[in-house]
């Protein structure tokens, strides 16, 4: 209204102020990137109304007295407020208002303008302040009054709809489509890195997809507080590529992530059960020693007791992801045991595993779960439990096996399939990861210290035998998170997968649980001879059990000491490799050793946890075998040996972290070392007095050590080496009298002799 046509006598000389709220969209020429744009501009116009009569603008003395008294000073007092309030006079006109219709102001901001709407609008309401808000004002909001969430399964499809939103006017509103609208736009302000900087007390407009009257759409204002588990929840991905409706279909496995929605503080209509499940995976409650386990668990083992447990109740598959050392396989054993306790194991579990391990699971099963009926499917003699697999609880078997024997397995189905260094199965297309994928379980489990070694896809290889499909096919996986992380480096993707993956992977490191790891930790690793191996070194102890005897005839147990000990050692040198009695003759099949084999293989996972090592042998030949490994696999390592000149140096770039492999021989480096930035030792051939193996040892384990300690020894079984370790926990005198060759302790029976050249089982 003009100044000149609204005046009118008035016995009210109190103003009262009238705000006028408009927005309209304009184009406009960028000069910073050269283009036309579109944008919003918003102005409030203020004017004063005095009884029945609108004016705006300053009183001027120039004006030719009217019948109406003005108030200045009340003018000005308001204007005042305005700017007290973040106003600012408008320097642009704009068609946000009509022409000389009010006195304009605007703001710095669309965050501006949002707070007002929120904070001050209804306070200078509450102040009597007139406000006229004009069709298309984009902070004409209307109060939010509750938020809901639905989760309603479909079982059939092992899949559920999701639905998230707010309730306006007594009616339900999905937010995913606005959502949606808003991430497709590339909105800077629902963008993940800016999210995540904006305070949880900053709100966000949104425009419904209704207009109930005067065809002005619904605006409405959300927190941030309440978006951001909601949009972390969800995920970007989510919201861009799915089908724009009022409800989002996911996978049952998704609903782990529903617990992230607790935060938004939603009322939940539909979805008890799947929220439940959520809850029961995120909470992962420990779970106490089943009744018969051979072994006290650590609290760590506990909860990934539990955790398993837990994946078993919700019929889920994931990965026991724990470091080397701390006890996968334990964990899994007291999983099964417990299993077998409740009734629920009345069909056999099933582990795959290197050929390595096939030992060091019988091992562990005897001792700790011997209530369970194990069977190794390995060997020539595997075919004859295939007919009976039903009346064991455990079977174990190989991942060169395993493709091999798929069409026997197949038809069982077994209660938990558990795949042990799981990233074995890292490429899909390999016969043990098409054969593992085609087995029956009700449950599946992987356990690997390395669930990720090189690329992405191999995580999604384990996914897709523990839920297959769940992170979509190879392609779809490629495109939504291979290429954004690896390429691109897409921080919201990976947050996005790792807010997918994290319910079904526990992964405890070594100095995650370093409180209740004792300092130091003695771990027997049981290595399979190899058939080349096996072979020659029956052929040895033939050969030299005759000469025992034949020596033992003519001397007597006691005065053929040399010609023992002479035949010990060639046992134990095929125990660590044939080329250390063959030389550089290598067997007509297989590998020279499975020891060294093996060893490679913790040395991988060892150094993918960042571990550093200590690496013991007696014999500096086979520390040459071992070297020429490193090499070839570009591993960087020092050494010391009698042949080492400079031992500083080799300590101090250990020490300083420069290489993470020492090797050592026990007669240079058993003593004299002061090695504690190690946290892992390995003694290749162990050394059968219990007093210089400790020695070797304390390298490691001694005063300035902060860490604790894993000691491996690798122990050839069915050999010499387990006879002698059987020999050492029952007489250590005589076991290091055989080894040492010291006459005091030398008490050797003939039944002593006998289980040392025994035949190999």
């Amino acid at each position: 209204m003009s100044r000149q046509a609204e005046r009118q006598p008035s016995s009210d000389p109190v103003p009262t102020p009238r705000l006028t709220l408009g927005s309209c969209l304009t184009t406009h020429y960028h000069a910073g990137n050269g283009r036309m744009v579109s944008e919003y501009q918003h102005r409030a116009g203020l004017s004063f109304i005095y009884g029945d009569t609108a004016i705006h603008g300053p009183a001027l003395r120039s004006e030719p007295r009217q019948t109406l008294d003005r108030q200045p000073q009340a003018e000005q007092a308001l204007r005042q407020q305005l700017r007290q309030l973040g106003f600012r006079t408008a320097l642009r006109q704009s068609l946000a208002l009509p022409k000389d219709s009010a006195e304009m102001f605007d703001r710095a901001s669309e965050e501006d303008w949002l707070h007002f709407a929120l904070e001050q609008l209804p306070q200078l309401r509450e102040q009597g302040w007139d406000v006229d808000v004009r069709p298309g004002f984009l902070f004409d909001l209307t109060p939010v009054d509750g938020w809901y969430a639905s989760a309603r399964p479909d079982p059939n499809a092992q899949r559920f709809e999701l639905e998230v939103g707010i309730l306006v006017k007594g009616q339900r509103v999905s937010l995913l489509p606005l959502l949606a609208r808003l991430v497709r736009q590339k909105s800077s302000a629902l963008a993940p890195p800016q999210l995540k900087r904006r305070g949880d007390d900053e709100w966000v407009r949104l425009q419904l997809d209704r207009t109930p009257r005067d065809n002005r759409p619904l605006q409405v204002a959300v927190p941030l507080a309440k978006l951001k588990p909601i949009l972390a929840t969800l995920g970007e991905l989510y919201l861009s590529e799915q089908p724009m409706a009022d409800s989002l279909e996911l996978s049952m496995a998704d609903a782990a992530r529903l617990d992230g929605l607790d935060g938004a503080g939603l009322h939940w209509h539909e979805g008890s059960q799947l929220l439940a499940f959520a809850r029961a995976l995120a909470e992962r409650p420990s779970a106490g020693e089943p009744n018969g386990l051979g072994a006290a668990l650590r609290p760590y083992q506990r909860e990934g007791l539990g955790w398993l447990q837990t994946l078993r109740q919700l019929q889920v598959g994931g990965i026991l992801g724990d470091d080397m050392g701390l006890g996968k396989t334990l964990q899994s054993l007291a999983h099964l045991l417990a299993e077998k306790n409740a009734g629920r194991l009345d069909r056999p579990a099933l582990v795959v595993m290197p050929t390595s391990l096939i030992p060091n699971w019988q091992d562990e099963a005897a001792r700790f779960t011997p209530q369970l009926r194990v069977a190794a499917l390995h060997g020539a003699g595997r075919r004859a439990h295939f007919a009976k697999l039903a009346d064991y609880d455990l079977l174990l078997t190989t991942y060169a096996l395993l493709p091999r024997d798929i069409e026997k397995l197949k038809p069982q189905t077994f209660h938990v399939l558990i795949l042990d260094e799981a990233q074995n199965i890292k490429n899909p297309a390999s016969k043990a990861a098409v054969a593992a994928c085609q087995l029956v379980a009700r449950q599946r489990l992987c356990l690997t210290g390395t669930p990720l070694e090189n690329h992405l896809g191999e995580l999604w290889s384990l996914f897709q035998f523990l839920m297959p499909g769940w992170l979509g096919d190879a392609g779809a996986f490629n495109r939504d998170y291979r290429i954004p992380i690896e390429k691109h480096g897409d921080s919201a993707r990976l947050a996005h997968l790792k807010g997918r993956i994290n319910p079904f992977l526990l992964r405890r490191k070594k100095e995650d649980v370093a409180r209740e790891l004792p300092a130091k930790n003695d771990i027997v690793q049981w290595i399979e001879l190899n058939a080349a191996q096996r072979e020659i070194y029956e052929n040895v102890r033939q050969a030299m059990n005759r000469k025992v005897q034949e020596e033992i005839d003519r001397k007597g147990l006691a005065r053929s000491q040399l010609i023992i000990l002479e035949a010990l050692l060639k046992l134990r040198q095929v125990c660590c490799d044939v080329r250390l009695v063959a030389g550089d003759a290598r067997p007509a099949r297989g590998t020279t050793s499975g020891k060294l084999d093996r060893l490679m293989e913790m040395l991988e996972h060892l150094l993918a946890e960042n571990r550093k090592v200590l690496l013991f042998s007696q014999f500096t030949s086979m520390l040459a075998l071992i070297e020429a490994e490193l090499e070839q696999r570009r591993i960087d390592y020092v050494q010391i040996t009698g042949a080492t000149k400079d031992r500083r140096q080799p300590v101090e770039r250990f020490q300083a972290g420069e290489v993470p492999v020492f090797l050592i021989s026990l007669k240079a480096g058993g003593t004299g070392l002061n090695l504690t930035a190690a946290d892992t030792v390995i003694h290749y051939d162990p050394w059968w007095n219990p007093a210089a193996e400790n020695q070797a040892t304390d390298r490691a384990h001694r005063i300035g050590q902060d860490k604790s300690v894993f000691v491996y020894k690798l122990i050839a079984r069915g050999t010499v080496e387990e006879r002698i370790l059987q020999l050492q926990a029952e007489k250590s005198d005589l076991a290091a009298g055989l080894l040492e060759g010291r006459e005091e302790g030398w008490n050797l029976q003939q039944s002593d002799l006998d289980a040392l050249f025994a035949p190999l089982p």
